[in-house]
């Protein structure tokens, strides 16, 4: 039987090692063309180069004279930031309110509030388009950020208050009796108790930013406040002038941060997904 499920298990691990080789294969054929010159790119088949060069990065660094690629990188760091902090206050505030508080039409509100999981982004597109260009934030990092502070991130509220409702209301009457307040829960033991579920709120938040594309490009005109996602826009010539060696480069160069903090973390979003049940 031991030899049997030694077997099996190994079978398992040969299954999904091809699998996740496969699913990597992309990602590595983008390495190797980052470092091949230009002309062998498309050319060469295979993923070891023949020739290595780093000039693809020199070039892709500045992609445009008297600006780096370096200011892109800030700029969707910046962004990442503020909508992470965003996000962390603001939904964990609504959810502790839907999770723990009592207030009129509470159910409704809250079906209001998953509704808007189901509505697509290009629903509210002109809308607040509109708005943003009336308010003068166009060409502005505003439209990208502003909207956080107001728990516009439904599925982030949806997963803290799931986790919230797992937290023993003991703990909340304790507190009271001890004198504490909804604000001194709120501060001292949901939050401390919640760190899984806003560890993953946080990485979701700072990937989704960082990946963004479409919302930047609708907001976002002057150069100079392009990010990652954009700049990497610049190296396609609609005249058929395509720089791709240095585009390969900048786009290695754009994935790694958010692959860092995904191992970093990762046991913190398994852990945060997995404790978050349907409860009532």
């Amino acid at each position: 039987m031991n030899v049997k499920r030694r077997i099996q298990r190994a079978f398992v691990y040969l299954v999904v090692s091809f699998i996740g080789i496969l699913m990597l294969y992309p990602v590595l054929w983008l390495l190797s063309s980052s470092l091949k010159p230009e002309a062998l790119i498309f050319s060469q088949q295979g993923l070891w180069p023949k020739e290595f060069t780093l000039e693809n990065y020199a070039k892709g660094w500045y992609v445009i004279q008297d600006l780096s690629f370096g200011t892109f990188f800030k700029n969707s760091l910046f962004l990442s930031s503020i909508n992470v902090v965003a996000n962390l206050i603001s939904c964990s505030m609504v959810a502790y309110a839907f999770a723990r508080l009592q207030f009129p039409l509470k159910k409704l509100w809250f079906i209001c509030m998953l509704t808007t999981l189901m509505l697509p982004v290009h629903v509210t597109l002109v809308p607040q388009y509109a708005i943003f260009h009336y308010l003068d934030w166009i060409d502005t990092f505003l439209p990208l950020t502003v909207p956080k502070f107001f728990a516009t991130e439904a599925f982030f509220i949806f997963l803290m208050v799931q986790f919230i409702r797992g937290i023993p209301r003991d703990l909340d009457e304790s507190a009271i009796m001890d004198g504490c307040g909804i604000v001194r829960i709120y501060l001292r033991i949901i939050l401390p108790l919640a760190t899984p579920v806003l560890i993953t709120t946080a990485i979701f938040s700072f990937i989704w930013t960082w990946d963004d594309f479409f919302s930047q490009m609708l907001y976002l005109n002057t150069t100079s406040n392009y990010t990652v996602t954009l700049g990497l826009k610049l190296f396609l010539d609609s005249q058929g002038q395509s720089a791709w060696g240095p585009m390969f480069a900048m786009s290695i160069l754009s994935i790694l941060p958010i692959t860092i903090i995904f191992f970093i973390f990762q046991k913190y979003i398994v852990e945060g997904i997995a404790t978050t049940g349907i409860k009532g």
